[in-house]
Formats: structure tokens, C-alpha cells, sequence
């Protein structure tokens, strides 16, 4: 669940036309803009220490305290040391609203998603508030409209750079954007397997790695027959070895590709058609559906854990056994999977290495250290549990 802090979400939305309702902010460093940024010493308690006060006290001018505080400028270390044990004893905090308009940045990011209701893009904002907060700066979460007027395209349109220093977003499969929309004057960073043809920095996992791992490890299991639960429109093997963005698209082809390097073949009837809907129910239907079709199968792969889940709800009701009749993994490791009746297996999310890197891409653009658009890609694992052998 996302962390909220409501007097800030209140006054700011992170784009015009956007929710505050929806904006998400981390609690723990709500501190960082209470107006009283500094705080009083034991001897005075009625008068906030100020940076003066402690130049004065530790002897040294203004300039100096001041690099102590932002670890930066030279002086010797026990000059270093005289100031910071005076801000220790002082109480001392940094007015961090201060130091920010004086740089002219807010201290603020803005993540973006489609839904919160989707576990994995639930977790991502919650890793996403963490790094940044360990980075000193809070973080805006706002929904938008997926596949609207009201989509990406109008948050990337209508963004405030005077309440928000960037934003990281996570672009829906079903947004129609272009190169051209991505093309803007403010930091911008994109998760997910959405392209952002160069216009952007672009943090996300190898999805057709991940697939051809997940594919691989059911056939050195023994699986002969493959099931996936999680296609998307029509089934057209040619154009999805040709696939470079969308999960689906990008799972498919890492699956199609591995069946190929073993000599097997994904058979179009058992790839089951969910369109958008990546959902526990979305996944049980079409499970039921192949079932029915009479079609043997023995391995099944959910395109995310919540088709996998509702495989498994529906295998089991029919009287098949996990796994000892067919085998299941799915994608994403969200938390839900471990504590199941029958445990699943599925593909790491790598959000512990999605969130941190994309903050830290995001506050490179913002400090003007990071110029150039990157792709940023890391390879998934396999996480073992007790729906395969």
C-alpha cells in the first residue's frame, strides 16, 4: 500500500488535471517540508537554531558551516569535526524547503502509474518512495487514465516543474504514445517494457530473457507440451518473434524463442487470450477455456503471478494435480505467491534493483549529471517453489 502523506498531498497535485486524491507521498520524511525544518535547543526553546547560530558557536563563518552541512568545500577535519559536534549538540536540522527553493528544486519527484491496484505496480511505487526517501526527497504517486484522453500522453503534457523536480513513469500496454510525447524540457525516466525510442532513460527488466528462463526451466523439468496463459489480441508467431515492447508481447517471444532452441513448438490453441485483463479471474477463464478445448498440456505459464494463480484455482477444481501432472510458474514474485496452498514458482521482478535505479536516474537528470538517454536492463531468476518439481 502506498504511503501517504496528507498534508502535502493536499496542497500539490504533480501535474494540472491530475487527481490530488491520488497523489501518494512518504510519511516518514513528511519532516522534510513542515515549516519548521529546524528545531529549538534544550537552552532556548523557544527559538529555532539557526546555521548562524551554530557558525558562531563552533567558530567558523557562515560559508563553512554551510559546506559541512551539504559535505562539500575544504577545511580540515577538526574544523569538520568542531561544526558537526555543535550540530549535534544544538539539534541543529536543515530547513530542507529552504535549501531547495534557494537551488531551485522542489525536493519532490512524481511517479506515475496506470493503477495501484495491480500488485506489482503497488510494490514498485512503495520501493520507489523508499529510495527516494533515503535519497532526501519525497515522492508524488498519481494514477492516470490509461488508453484515454486523460492518459500518459495529457500527465507528460500538463506537468508543473514548480511542485515536482521529474517524473518517473510507468507506461500502460495500452497508451498510445509517440517519440514526440516523450520529447520533453523536464527529467523524465520510464519503467516498464514500453519503448521510449531513445527519448528517455528507460529502467526495466529483459523480459524476453526472463521468458526464455522461465520456458527453459519447465522443459529441463520434464515438460512437453507448453501452455500460456496471457496473449494478448490474435496469436501471430511471426510478429511476436519481432516484438520489442509490451510484456505480453516481450513474455511471448522469449517463450516462442525458447521452445524454438529446444525443437518444440508453442502451439497457438494453448495460448490463452486474456486482451488487458491480467487478473486471478482473467486467468482462471481462460485456463477453464484450454481445459475444455481437450488439448493435452503439462507446464503452464501465467504471463504475471495473478494468470498463474488462477491456472492453478482452476487445475486443481478439475482434479489436476500441481505438480505432478502439470507444472506452473508465473512472473512478477508478487507476495501473495509464496503463501499459497500450493506455493508458485514464478520469474523475480527485480524491483529491488528497478526502483533505486530508476530514483537514482531520475536525480542524476535533475542534479544535470545525467545527459544522455540510457536503456537500463537487467537479467530475472528463477524463484523455486512448490508448483514445479
Amino acid at each position: 500500500m502506498a504511503k501517504t502523506d496528507e498534508r502535502d498531498a493536499g496542497k500539490r497535485s504533480p501535474a494540472h488535471g491530475t487527481s490530488v486524491s491520488s497523489a501518494t507521498v512518504s510519511s516518514a520524511s513528511s519532516s522534510a517540508v513542515s515549516s519548521a525544518s529546524s528545531v529549538t535547543s534544550s537552552a532556548s526553546p523557544r527559538r529555532r537554531v539557526t546555521l548562524r547560530d551554530v557558525a558562531e558557536e563552533a567558530g567558523v563563518s557562515l560559508k563553512t558551516a554551510s559546506n559541512v552541512i551539504n559535505g562539500n568545500g575544504r577545511m580540515s577535519k577538526a574544523t569538520r569535526a568542531k561544526v558537526e559536534a555543535v550540530i549535534k549538540r544544538t539539534g541543529y536540522r536543515v530547513n530542507v524547503a529552504a535549501r531547495n527553493l534557494n537551488r531551485d528544486r522542489t525536493g519532490f519527484i512524481t511517479l506515475a502509474v496506470p493503477t495501484l491496484t495491480a500488485p506489482y505496480l503497488a510494490e514498485l511505487a512503495n520501493r520507489v518512495i523508499d529510495a527516494a526517501r533515503q535519497r532526501g526527497y519525497l515522492v508524488y504517486v498519481t494514477t492516470y487514465a490509461e488508453g484515454s484522453a486523460k492518459g500518459a500522453r495529457a500527465l507528460l503534457r500538463s506537468f508543473n516543474s514548480t511542485v515536482s523536480d521529474g517524473m518517473i513513469l510507468s507506461m500502460s500496454e495500452v497508451e498510445d504514445i509517440s517519440p514526440e510525447d516523450l520529447d520533453v524540457d523536464f527529467p523524465l525516466v520510464v519503467v516498464g517494457a514500453r519503448t521510449t525510442w531513445g527519448k528517455a532513460d528507460h529502467v526495466t527488466p529483459n523480459d524476453v530473457q526472463a521468458a526464455r528462463a522461465a520456458a527453459g526451466y519447465l522443459f529441463d523439468r520434464g515438460v512437453r507440451s507448453l501452455a500460456v496463459i496471457g496473449g494478448r489480441g490474435e496469436y501471430d508467431e511471426d510478429r511476436l518473434l519481432g516484438a520489442t515492447e509490451g510484456n505480453a508481447q516481450l513474455r511471448l517471444r522469449g517463450i516462442i524463442e525458447e521452445c524454438r532452441r529446444r525443437g518444440a513448438t508453442l502451439d497457438a490453441r494453448l495460448v490463452g487470450n486474456v486482451e488487458q485483463e491480467w487478473t486471478i479471474g482473467a486467468g482462471a477463464h481462460a485456463t477453464q477455456e484450454l481445459i475444455d478445448r481437450g488439448i493435452a498440456f503439462d507446464g503452464v505459464i501465467g504471463l504475471n503471478d495473478q494468470l498463474a494463480i488462477g491456472a492453478l484455482t482452476v487445475m486443481r477444481a478439475n482434479g489436476i494435480e500441481i505438480p505432478r501432472q502439470v507444472q506452473v510458474i508465473g512472473f512478477d514474485n508478487i507476495e501473495e505467491a509464496q503463501y499459497l496452498q500450493i506455493p508458485l514458482t514464478t520469474m523475480d521482478s527485480r524491483l529491488e534493483w528497478t526502483a533505486p535505479t530508476a530514483v537514482d536516474r531520475i536525480l542524476g537528470r535533475i542534479r544535470g549529471e545525467i545527459v544522455k538517454p540510457e536503456l537500463l536492463m537487467t537479467d530475472c531468476g528463477v524463484i523455486v517453489r512448490d508448483s514445479t518439481r
